[in-house]
């Protein structure tokens, strides 16, 4: 009888440990003197020094890229892709005050292409060394019953600290405080399944088609390939120099979504149109989807990457202190009494 291997059933074994044999250098990279383990050990070793915290609270969230991998695929374009993840992930715990420690990821495709796995790791090595966080460990799995070739799922797992009393948590929001706005660089990692709709079905459009309204030099593939900032190195550094009562990461859901998230009960944002510039990108997709007011900011960012919510009386120092770390932050608009939500004027 014939012998039928896993390589038979589509999964090549030689491919994944070859894949971790290319990314180990780049995954050391990102190692500290924190770091107690090598690559290809069942769990990565963390020595955390508490000594250096009063009293220090663990903060994690595990998030995904989402449909934006299509588009890398189609483009043949992956580091950004590892580089979205992280600084996605960074952005979800930094709202909460956190400095972030370690990230695991986890990449799947239908058939793994060593050189790929290589990019995207790549790009994951990069975000991290800029973040300061630690690419501690992960998985690839290759598995072709469930994805198509040439696809690849990307997601992870990030692990970060703050000091229990320096909790952002939203409890002291109230009437009259005033919201800042940072700008987006992109859709970072959502509105993608709207977006490839969009530019493949709706407007018949390649990604390598050049869309005048959106950047008259730049692919559209290449504008929504635009990673996800991380917005640490702009924010984490004024948290110590002026108390930021709320940050909302405008992640999906949009502003419709996400900011309610961070408000206490009696209190919404009162969003002040037309003080902010808003990307291209989500302008086009907006009038070529025909979008309402309520659908557009609920599936785009529609220019604002993070919001923060500050007393009246701190705003000055608090858009000084962001714009000493290279941040361009605006006014946006204020928290007034009412239902928990959101309202534009």
């Amino acid at each position: 009888m014939k012998q039928v291997t896993y390589a038979d059933s589509g999964v090549d074994i030689e491919k994944g440990n070859e894949s971790v044999r290319r990314i180990k250098g780049l995954v050391k990279k990102t190692f500290n003197s924190s770091v107690l383990s090598d690559i290809g050990l069942f769990g990565g070793l963390f020595e955390f020094n508490a000594s250096q915290w009063r009293k220090p609270v663990l903060v994690s969230s595990t998030d995904g890229v989402g449909t934006k991998t299509q588009v890398g695929v189609a483009m043949k374009r992956y580091a950004g892709l590892g580089r979205d993840i992280v600084g996605h992930s960074i952005d979800d715990i930094l709202v909460q005050g956190a400095k972030p420690l370690f990230f695991l990821d986890y990449l799947a495709a239908g058939k793994l292409d060593v050189s790929v796995v290589e990019q995207i790791v790549g790009g994951m090595a990069d975000e991290c060394v800029k973040g300061g966080v630690v690419l501690i460990g992960g998985e690839t799995a290759e598995m072709p019953s469930v994805y198509k070739e040439g696809d690849y799922d990307i997601a992870g797992t990030i692990v970060g600290v703050v000091e229990k009393d320096k909790i952002i948590r939203g409890q002291n929001v109230k009437p009259g405080d005033v919201a800042i706005g940072l700008p987006s660089i992109s859709l970072h990692t959502n509105g993608y399944s709207l977006a490839r709709k969009l530019v493949t079905e709706v407007c018949g459009l390649k990604y390598t088609d050049i869309v005048p309204e959106v950047d008259s030099q730049t692919p559209i593939g290449e504008v929504l390939l635009i990673p996800h900032k991380s917005y640490f190195s702009e924010i984490y550094p004024v948290l110590d120099q002026v108390e930021i009562k709320a940050m909302a990461h405008i992640t999906g859901g949009g502003l419709i979504d996400n900011p309610p998230r961070v408000l206490p009960e009696g209190c919404r944002i009162r969003f002040k149109r037309g003080s902010w510039k808003n990307l291209p990108i989500c302008e086009w997709m907006v009038k070529k989807a025909n979008l309402d007011e309520f659908e557009a900011y609920r599936s785009m960012n529609m220019g604002l990457g993070m919001v923060l919510l500050v007393a009246k009386e701190n705003v000055d120092k608090a858009l000084a202190e962001l714009k000493k770390n290279g941040a361009a932050p605006t006014i946006v608009g204020e928290v007034v009494d009412g239902q928990k939500g959101v309202e534009f004027v």
